[in-house]
């Protein structure tokens, strides 16, 4: 695999009154009477007299500017402190949980020196030029990773146990006349028993991948084979089926019921030469929100 060159790049007032006017403000003063002016003071009164009437103004204006940094300072400690805090730590914000995983916030791979992301002029082969380990979607907060599957390489065996026994020859047969040139993997279980695999599948052109792409969705819509392990029956997924990514492919199913104590859920993302299929599995059933963002954010990291 190409050694990475190149940095990651990351992949959703009111006005203040207009002050008072003062009392009397916009007047035109009126010009006392020759007889009523007021006494022309000597000169060392007049020199005084200021000085005694600035002082108790000096004094005011000293305590409202001490008020008002106090204030200003109490405030603005306040905003940072709201501005820093989570959302669910502000009283009046708290917003319960919508069912989402909290995944680590994504960015794209770097890419080789020269070497163009896929749907992009100039890549007319759709080739995913990035590490493919790096294309995987990271486990969310709280998961507890499969050892197994830690997001390195695999053999094709790991992908082929995802599958009913009687279908696992014929699936290698296949994947071996298109070429296949790499396999990596993820998984891991959730606090609520959901366990989450994805494996990403290089083919050595789109045209391999197109093909085994059609081919297995083909054979899951007539119920014939290629039905995850312990799956009888499936039915599409429309909500899962709903993530738009440009360039992307997405085909959704789930296990119709009745079936077991556990329900899987799965896709096909197929992206240039690269297909990925995502499954989860949960006693009980599988919920469709973390299953549709799920693949949502890996059909995104592939586009």
């Amino acid at each position: 695999m190409t050694e990475q060159t190149q940095t990651e790049t990351p992949i959703p007032a009111r006005e203040a009154a207009e002050p008072a006017s003062e009392p009397g403000a916009g007047a035109v003063p009126q010009a006392a009477p020759e007889s009523q002016a007021a006494p022309e003071l000597p000169p060392e009164a007049a020199s005084a007299e200021p000085k005694k009437s600035r002082k108790p103004l000096l004094r005011g204006i000293a305590r409202w500017t001490a008020a008002v940094l106090v204030c200003g300072a109490v405030g603005t400690g306040t905003a940072l402190g709201i501005t820093a805090m989570e959302r669910t730590d502000v009283p009046g914000l708290a917003t319960e949980s919508d069912g989402r995983w909290d995944y680590p916030k994504l960015a794209l791979p770097a890419l080789p020196e020269g070497a163009l992301r896929p749907f992009t002029d100039g890549n007319e082969g759709e080739i995913h030029h990035a590490d493919l380990r790096k294309l995987l979607l990271p486990a969310p907060a709280g998961a507890t990773v499969d050892p197994k599957l830690d997001g390195g390489w695999v053999g094709l065996d790991s992908y082929l146990a995802l599958m009913k026994e009687k279908d696992r020859g014929e699936v290698k047969q296949e994947l071996a006349d298109s070429a296949l040139r790499h396999v990596a993997a993820r998984g891991w279980t959730m606090p609520d028993g959901t366990t989450t695999r994805i494996h990403l599948l290089r083919f050595s052109s789109v045209a391999f991948s197109e093909a085994y792409k059609d081919e297995s969705v083909r054979e899951v819509s007539a119920q014939l084979r290629r039905l995850p392990d312990g799956v009888e029956s499936a039915e599409i997924d429309l909500e899962a089926q709903g993530a738009d990514v440009p360039y992307v492919s997405v085909y959704a199913y789930q296990e119709q019921p009745p079936y077991g104590p556990e329900q899987t859920r799965w896709a096909y993302v197929q992206a240039g030469d690269t297909l990925a299929l995502i499954s989860q599995t949960r006693k009980g059933g599988a919920l469709t929100v973390p299953f549709r963002q799920t693949v949502t954010l890996q059909a995104q990291l592939l586009g």
